[in-house]
């Protein structure tokens, strides 16, 4: 064998080394590079998102509304105490379409995809949004904020409660939060307990006052569901309507407006997750010119409170940004045994009259109904009238009109001053079937508190079969089986405790009365608003606001309205000065002589 000398061996082992070597070089190489990569995501990611934070307001350079200067926002302060996944911390909020609508979904948990979650993650409402996830949380997507006024929106007004009517003394009216002074039940007409003789126009003070006792407010506005704002508007204008220029019945709602659109809670939304509610019919607020003779003020055509949803006793239907909500009666219980043992007791009476009307004509309207209403009482052996002529009169008693209601089938409820009435409710509340002859003056009204499906608790007859064809109203509900007119009372029966409204200084233990109602309304179509907008789509196909009555009729799924059989109910002068220059301003009028004459 042949063997290799020392240097050839020293030779190849050098060779073999240096190879070693030079791998080894590599292998560092790639090593460095990448903890460098790692090191430089771990500073960008983590130390840089971090610093970020601090406990100033982030503002997003870009405003919901372009011609606003209130910027999105969120703070470190109202961020998750566990942040979202895929949303940095630091991370600003998503800006809002000014022409934003609701949608149809119901309040349930936010589906996403991992793709658009992180998308998502940057609206500034998203953690309100996932509280309804935590199941162990029973306010959980239900919250309400409700904003600290300065007293002159609200509880001032109250101190000077002489000014708020002409020809009312609302002092005593204000009383008991807003109920007013109990009422005695002398003729046994009420129950011994929960009755008051309240206001038809007190809902501003009884609302706030309920909201106190609303068991899911919050001081965490970024969970909130919805946002309140206790401005008295219904006696803000009371104060003015007579007597003073447009600039005085202005200045409060303007007022207000400016010091809302200064909170960081209005830049989220643009105030479309504020509500507020005002005692008076919307036309006490749909000014439209700046003339002297013009009637109210121009709260809910100013740009911001367009974005607001303001809950009123009489709605418009041809506007998005008011809802009816019920006028208040005398009844106010404060358990739930009160209202059971008053629904009991309406089921049990004997009722000898097949009709009744609680009311005065209006000669001066050539389009009222009710003077034919009444003759057709007068001549009608069944048949009650209970006829308010101004002055002394029964109608302004509430034993008496309760009393003729409890005796009832059903209770004639025409058009007032305007659409509504008070005393539909109060035939209601009285176990009475309501007898309406224009759809607006209950079934496009109150689609929040009412059944879609109105021939199961009312009796509908078109104001022309009166007017026009003459129509015997005793004819006509004759020929309504006992059978049928028993299931329709014991449905407006059930339908008690929705179109009340608890005593304000307590709260019903499993009932849900008018104010719980409205609230859960208002929360479903924000939070509706509020999924549309991450999903980036409309509640509805074509939306037309003039047509806005029709929406809250349509079916479920249904996208898009069309003709309609009551188109004719609501058809608009061709001026279409109809909101406050039009018919609609002088029913308001109306509404405000007849109260002064009652009081002279």
């Amino acid at each position: 064998m042949r063997r290799r000398s020392p240097t050839n061996i020293s030779s190849e082992l050098m060779e073999k080394g240096g190879g070693k070597n030079q791998h080894n070089r590599l292998c560092l190489l790639a090593s460095l590079s990448a903890f460098f990569w790692i090191l430089l995501l771990y500073f960008h990611f983590v130390v840089l998102a971090g610093s970020t934070v601090d406990k100033s307001v982030k503002l997003d350079p870009t405003p919901l509304n372009p011609e606003s200067k209130s910027p999105a926002f969120v703070t470190d302060n109202r961020l998750p105490d566990n942040p979202l996944k895929g949303s940095p911390s630091g991370s600003t909020s998503e800006t809002i379409p000014s022409n934003a609508t609701p949608s149809s979904t119901e309040t349930t948990p936010l589906k996403t995809t991992s793709t658009s979650s992180q998308k998502i993650e940057k609206f500034a409402f998203m953690r309100a949004l996932r509280t309804v996830e935590n199941k162990s949380d029973p306010c959980g997507g239900r919250y309400i904020y409700v904003h600290d006024l300065p007293s002159r929106f609200n509880e001032d007004m109250l101190k000077e409660c002489r000014s708020l009517s002409l020809w009312t003394n609302m002092c005593k009216f204000t009383t008991n939060a807003g109920m007013g002074p109990p009422l005695e039940n002398v003729e046994g007409v009420f129950s011994n307990t929960g009755w008051y003789a309240t206001n038809q126009f007190a809902v501003d003070v009884i609302f706030s006052n309920r909201m106190k006792q609303y068991e899911c407010l919050t001081n965490d506005s970024s969970v909130a569901a919805a946002i309140f704002v206790p401005f008295y508007a219904g006696f803000d204008i009371a104060r003015y309507l007579w007597g003073h220029n447009v600039s005085r019945r202005d200045a409060a709602s303007l007022d207000l407006v400016d010091w809302l659109m200064k909170r960081p809670e209005w830049g989220i939304m643009q105030g479309r997750d504020h509500f507020l509610v005002a005692g008076r019919i919307t036309w006490d607020f749909r000014r439209l010119t700046d003339g002297e003779s013009d009637w109210g003020n121009k709260l809910l055509f100013l740009p911001a409170a367009k974005n607001m949803s303001m809950l009123v006793v009489e709605s418009s239907p041809w506007n998005a940004n008011d809802f009816g909500i019920p006028y208040p009666t005398y009844f106010h219980p404060a358990k739930d045994a009160d209202v059971f043992t008053w629904q009991d007791r309406m089921r049990k009476l004997e009722r000898k009259w097949l009709f009744s009307f609680a009311g005065a004509p209006r000669p001066d309207n050539p389009k009222s109904i009710r003077g034919q209403i009444i003759d057709q009482c007068k001549k009608s052996k069944v048949g009650k009238l209970l006829e308010c002529d101004f002055g002394e009169s029964k109608c302004h008693s509430p034993s008496s009109i309760m009393q003729m209601f409890q005796s009832s089938l059903f209770c004639l409820q025409p058009q007032g001053d305007s659409y509504t009435r008070r005393s539909a409710f109060d035939s209601m509340l009285a176990g009475c079937i309501p007898v309406f002859f224009h759809p607006g003056s209950a079934y496009t009204q109150y689609t929040w508190h009412l059944p879609k499906n109105y021939t199961t608790y009312s009796v509908f007859i078109p104001e022309d079969d009166i007017r026009k064809r003459n129509v015997s109203i005793e004819e006509r509900l004759s020929q309504i089986s006992p059978e049928q007119v028993k299931i329709m009372r014991d449905n407006v029966i059930n339908l008690i405790p929705s179109l009340i409204y608890a005593d304000p200084r307590s709260k019903l233990e499993t009932l849900k009365d008018a104010f719980d109602v409205a609230v859960q309304a208002v929360i479903d179509k924000v939070t509706r608003l509020r999924k549309n907008i991450i999903e980036g789509r409309t509640e509805y196909d074509n939306f037309v606001e003039e047509n806005s009555w029709k929406y809250a009729l349509l079916d479920e799924g249904q996208r898009e309205v069309g003709g309609h059989e009551w188109d004719p109910f609501f058809s608009k002068p061709k001026d279409g000065n109809a909101d406050s220059g039009g018919s609609s301003a002088e029913a308001a009028k109306n509404s405000w002589e007849n109260e002064r004459r009652v009081q002279s």
